[in-house]
């Protein structure tokens, strides 16, 4: 069993973005991303926060905007319209998820295609499932990053992905078939997903329920990928019982240190990919 290190991975790329960014500097572009944050989730402030933190140390400009349940759908989307003609916005992003009361697709749905860095709008999804990959969510294109990190070919693998959402399930499954993989999507009505899973020559877990995923769910030598994030007694948990499933898998990730940096550093690729399309 080897360890996915999802942190030194992504130290490796922010070294190329960092060269990137001081490229784009010397033609006088600086990076520029705008986060809406909504209301007072505690993990949404954490990672708004780290975010911010990844883009001092890249050299990008990122400008934070707050609102509250007092706010209103339309005082955001007057925001992102704003931003949109911002020529020193590349990127908008808005910070999942809103407090009930606000329409979130609705919202997103404003957003510029080109600067839809976090790829979660209609037109990027519906690019990435027509096989026209325009901008890829963060979280599906670090996970692609990571098995290219350790040479593993998709095409032709059996993969599950256990979660619909349009965040991880529905963009990775599209991706992934973009590269000659053989999908399933499991969820919550998912029949015997046992035995889906022990089909998988790679699997890749969002479902958002620690330690969920055991050996009995592993078929030997499989590749496993937790992009899980359960926050319990100040503690950070994955979707895969590590200890029990390691021992069977050829590779693995782990919580914290997988996927979460790999998310934050794709999210910033993006954007540096939108700031160089200011250069033309």
């Amino acid at each position: 069993m080897k360890i996915i290190d999802g942190k030194l991975i992504a130290n490796e790329i922010k070294k190329d973005l960092i060269k990137e960014v001081l490229k784009l500097k010397e033609t006088n572009i600086i990076p520029g991303l705008g986060i809406i944050l909504v209301g007072h989730n505690e993990a949404s402030e954490i990672y708004v926060r780290n975010k911010i933190k990844v883009c001092e140390e890249l050299g990008i400009k990122a400008t934070l905007y707050r609102y509250n349940d007092k706010n209103t759908d339309e005082e955001i989307i007057a925001k992102i319209k704003e931003l949109n003609n911002d020529r020193n916005i590349d990127g908008i992003l808005v910070q999942s998820p809103l407090p009930n009361k606000f329409d979130e697709n609705k919202i997103i749905s404003y957003i510029n295609p080109s600067k839809d860095v976090d790829g979660f709008g209609t037109y990027n999804l519906g690019a990435l499932f027509s096989d026209n990959e325009q901008i890829i969510a963060a979280t599906p294109l670090g996970i692609l990053k990571m098995l290219d990190y350790i040479n593993v070919s998709i095409s032709g693998k059996n993969v599950v992905v256990i979660g619909s959402s349009i965040i991880v399930g529905r963009p990775m499954a599209a991706a992934l078939l973009n590269r000659g993989a053989t999908v399933t999507i499991a969820h919550s009505q998912t029949k015997n997903l046992q035995a889906v899973t022990k089909q998988a020559d790679i699997l890749i877990v969002a479902i958002g329920h620690a330690k969920f995923i055991t050996d009995e769910y592993i078929k030997e030598g499989a590749i496993v990928i937790d992009v899980g994030t359960n926050r319990i007694d100040n503690k950070l948990y994955g979707d895969v019982d590590f200890d029990k499933v390691s021992p069977k898998c050829s590779y693995i990730t782990k919580v914290p240190g997988g996927v979460g940096p790999m998310t934050i550093i794709m999210l910033l690729s993006n954007l540096i990919i939108a700031a160089k399309r200011r250069e033309k």
